[in-house]
């Protein structure tokens, strides 16, 4: 009995956190704003933003990158969530704005021009180019990892780019990612005829950059999508399977 209770500790200690964190009143109170866009409140029956935010652990007070914030769906949350006191950059690549067409970041443009969300700072340059302006709390890009490895995006040095994310962030800072899964051990395969990703391929590669992986909440995965559709397919588009990776700088890195 003594060493099946040491063989579960073992494994508590070295397996990634996978249970949900509980939801903050912050975090609740920023959802239920009713400023936010009709058609975007109802994407949270799919995209589960308190969940997901909770297990990231965004805060007061925290300073923030949304990368490739698209329609500000989560850049609105964070606003709120961060407060008066913190900060929120939204960083959009220059190659997707050469690329992709004007709706898609319509609503992080609108955002720049409305008064209550005065704690975002608007970034937009090449993907290499990401440094923001202060140390950060915080990461955060969610179903775009994948298209850094796609032509629309250059594509992007990778490496270069989670190496950039590593030094913006403070010690013990959280990079989090949310993507679309591919299936297992495809790795880089299906990025561009999918617009999915092998999750190993991004823990590698991110881990590769220095970080830590801590924990992969299961909250958005689906075991009905079998991972050969577009995730922008009708049939499946907001209802993909998806990893949540919560990785962090150690806290004694510079």
């Amino acid at each position: 009995m003594r060493a099946i209770t040491a063989i579960l500790a073992l494994l508590t200690c070295t397996l990634p956190i996978a249970a949900s964190a509980a939801v903050p009143a912050y975090i609740s109170a920023a959802i239920a704003d009713p400023a936010r866009p009709a058609d975007q409140v109802a994407r949270d029956a799919h995209r589960k933003p308190a969940e997901v935010i909770a297990f990231a652990g965004l805060k007061p007070g925290s300073r923030v990158a949304d990368f490739m914030p698209a329609s500000g769906y989560f850049t609105r949350l964070f606003s709120r969530i961060v407060g008066a006191k913190g900060r929120v950059v939204a960083f959009t690549p220059a190659e997707e704005l050469r690329n992709c067409s004007a709706e898609e970041t319509a609503g992080i443009r609108a955002m720049a021009h409305n008064p209550r969300y005065r704690n975002i700072s608007y970034v937009m340059g090449p993907v290499e180019t990401f440094v923001p302006s202060m140390p950060l709390d915080m990461v955060w890009t969610s179903l775009n990892y994948h298209d850094l490895h796609d032509k629309f995006m250059g594509p992007a040095n990778v490496a270069v780019f989670n190496q950039e994310v590593f030094a913006a962030l403070k010690p013990g800072g959280v990079f989090l990612v949310i993507d679309h899964v591919a299936e297992a051990g495809s790795g880089l395969r299906d990025t561009e005829r999918l617009h999915r990703i092998d999750p190993e391929a991004i823990k590698q590669e991110v881990e590769a950059a220095g970080f830590v992986l801590e924990g992969e909440n299961d909250v958005l995965r689906n075991s009905a999508d079998d991972h050969t559709t577009k995730s922008f397919d009708p049939i499946i588009r907001g209802r993909t399977d998806q990893v949540v990776l919560k990785f962090r700088k150690p806290s004694n890195s510079r």
